[in-house]
């Protein structure tokens, strides 16, 4: 089928955006020498997995069902890190894992000597604390932080059976900004080095945006390992594999004003369907739409009875009208994985269009789905 026969709402993927991104963090990983695996808290349709497997993708999983999935659908150990194991889900993850990082040293104290024993490879999170993230709410950096350990917190040595040491400082950042991090890594943590065998830079490497300067990025993958020739690189992106390369597609449905806003009412929900909206926030861009001012100036609300279900303001060259679809452009990563069903709300259609230009239904959801979710 067509995207012209779709229902809406529907969130949509595109085969050709997503191996373009494939290819150039393959590229990335090929010049710098740097392992670079998926996070799954941005993007878990395993639907689509058939295609980052053609890549040779690993993952990096934050809980068991996210380990459980890359296990199943990527066919590799993850490379794990959860804020607490404990003693009913280290086993789990430990069976499902090549690489395990811990939180704290009360943790890898717990757990270390258990993931050598069973040939998984533990590392320590780190705290460089340098906080290059405007955005609080995705800051791991802000004081009093409950992610990594602080370099006032080791002694002269490492924890018993630790190899590797991670830091993750980044969202949605540049090669510029890994560079102060790293810099305030190195500066910390640079005398543990000689002892590990891996460090992984965290996530958070938008090298699929426009204007990200990926040469910078290999120079200076290539330079820290120049300087630290025996550690392997790792680098878990999120984001990037997934940055536009999918919208969400709705329709209007009424159109309502009230002491001079005007709102479109639409049949997808921000609170539901576009939580980050709301969270960062932000607001995405709709094709076709301009500046505020520059038309018809239009909220957009959502179909839920959150009073603040909404965003705005856009503005169009023309009255919206009951039916027109609107496009919310890039709501492929950090959107269905976080989607929820408040209000008893469906999630949108999950539709994937291939590089023909066919589309095929991944899934509907239907009252049942609700219905299972609910005890």
């Amino acid at each position: 089928m067509t995207e012209s026969q779709l229902a809406t709402p529907y969130y949509i993927v595109y085969e050709d955006k997503l191996r373009r991104n494939l290819e150039l963090i393959t590229d990335v990983a090929e010049r710098s020498g740097a392992t670079i695996i998926m996070a799954f808290k941005a993007n878990a349709l395993w639907r689509t997995f058939g295609i980052f497997r053609e890549y040779g993708v690993r993952f990096t999983a934050s809980s068991l069902n996210e380990l459980k999935l890359g296990n199943r659908h990527l066919g590799v150990k993850a490379h794990s890190y959860c804020p607490a194991y404990t003693d009913s889900t280290i086993g789990e993850f430990l069976a499902g894992s090549s690489h395990i990082t811990f939180n704290s040293l009360s943790q890898a104290d717990r757990f270390a000597d258990r993931a050598v024993e069973a040939g998984v490879s533990p590392g320590l999170r780190v705290n460089p604390q340098c906080s290059v993230i405007e955005t609080d709410i995705y800051n791991p950096a802000l004081p009093g932080s409950r992610f990594g350990v602080t370099a006032d917190m080791l002694g002269d040595r490492l924890p018993p059976g630790i190899e590797g040491l991670h830091f993750h400082s980044l969202c949605e950042s540049s090669a510029e900004d890994l560079e102060c991090v790293l810099d305030a890594f190195e500066k910390q943590f640079g005398r543990y080095l000689p002892h590990v065998k891996w460090v992984n830079m965290g996530g958070g490497h938008l090298m699929t945006r426009d204007g990200y300067d990926t040469e910078r990025l290999v120079d200076i993958i290539r330079r820290f390992r120049r300087r630290y020739p025996w550690l392997e690189v790792i680098l878990e992106p999120g984001s990037a594999f997934t940055w536009r390369t999918g919208d969400l597609v709705a329709s209007v449905v009424d159109v309502v004003e009230n002491q001079g806003v005007r709102t479109a009412i639409i049949d997808a929900s921000f609170a539901c369907h576009m939580p980050d909206c709301l969270e960062m926030p932000y607001k995405p861009a709709i094709t076709g739409a301009l500046e505020p001012g520059a038309g018809i100036d239009y909220r957009m609300g959502g179909n839920s009875c959150l009073s603040g279900d909404y965003v705005g303001d856009w503005s169009f060259p023309e009255p919206l009208k009951p039916g027109q679809r609107l496009r919310f452009e890039d709501m492929n990563h950090y959107t269905t994985v976080k989607t929820n069903m408040f209000n008893g709300i469906s999630h949108p259609d999950i539709v994937y269009c291939d590089s023909r230009g066919e589309c095929s239904l991944l899934r509907r959801f239907t009252f049942e789905d609700y219905e299972s979710r609910m005890s």
